[in-house]
């Protein structure tokens, strides 16, 4: 029987977060690997094993939905972060972490009850949107002119979402997805998802959701990478450090922070949330 640590990630002032399945890596198949976040009773599972540099902590990640794997999954990566340093002990905590694309660094801060955790997400691609997109994920989303607002665009940091903007967080709050609809629409234009959110004040905040239907995840409590894209997006136009609200309209207030900032190289984000851990479980 597997043993599984539930980590609430991106928990917001220690009330709420993504419950994520966390557990060591052995020898499952594919089909059991997708069953186990609803045996959880979670979106996502994280499995981890050890990686191949010995001279410091090293680990290999690797997420699934109840549809498949995902190369990469931000309140996932928290979620790890968090577990990996609580085992370690000690106030901070750093390691590096492989998935099936790439490898990057993350870190953790005990901060009283809670774990901070950070990552680089890597690099983002950012496109226009196409007008066929837009209209088809807006009428799947019964969004009107009026509440939608400009600056729409697809980013990817490996997977290709929408990153779609309303004029509010009302307006936002009120949005009723036809997910049948929008699954088809994402389905057809190799969109992970859509990630709507409202325009942030001068401090940087607004509040988001992401719906995701195509991965088997209807509304998402917490999506970091998204997160990060958005904060690739705002980047050029002067905005250096956001922090996200999401999970709300489900009754899982959470938070992702991000700060970017403009290089040779690109734009680097550095993407964090708190995490929780909070419970042990065994799976049959």
């Amino acid at each position: 029987m597997p043993e599984v640590t539930i980590v609430d990630a991106c928990v917001r002032q220690g009330r709420g977060g993504s419950p994520t399945a966390v557990l060591n890596d052995a020898a499952y198949t594919a089909a059991e690997r997708r069953r186990i976040p609803a045996a959880a009773g979670t979106s996502h599972a994280v499995f981890i094993s050890a990686g191949e540099d010995r001279a410091r902590p090293s680990y290999r990640l690797r997420f699934f939905t109840s549809e498949g794997e995902l190369p990469a999954c931000g309140h996932g990566t928290v979620a790890a972060l968090a577990l990996l340093a609580q085992r370690h002990g000690g106030a901070d905590y750093q390691a590096a972490l492989h998935t099936t694309t790439r490898t990057f660094e993350g870190w953790a801060k005990r901060e009283q009850a809670r774990l901070m955790a950070t990552f680089d997400p890597g690099p983002i691609k950012l496109r226009d949107v196409k007008e066929f997109e837009l209209q088809a994920i807006a009428t799947s989303l019964h969004l009107t002119d009026g509440t939608l607002a400009g600056g729409a665009c697809v980013a990817s940091p490996g997977r290709p979402r929408l990153l779609l903007p309303v004029r509010s967080r009302t307006a936002l709050a009120e949005l009723r997805p036809d997910f049948a609809a929008l699954r088809q629409a994402c389905d057809r234009y190799g969109l992970l998802g859509c990630y709507a959110y409202s325009l942030p004040n001068r401090d940087g905040k607004a509040a988001a959701r992401m719906f995701a239907p195509s991965i088997g995840v209807p509304e998402d409590v917490a999506n970091a990478n998204s997160t990060a894209c958005l904060a690739a997006r705002l980047a050029d136009q002067g905005v250096t450090s956001i922090a996200i609200d999401m999970g709300d309209r489900i009754g899982r207030p959470s938070r992702i922070t991000a700060e970017a900032r403009r290089s040779a190289s690109g734009v680097l984000v550095r993407l964090g949330g708190a995490a929780r851990v909070a419970r042990v479980i065994r799976l049959p």
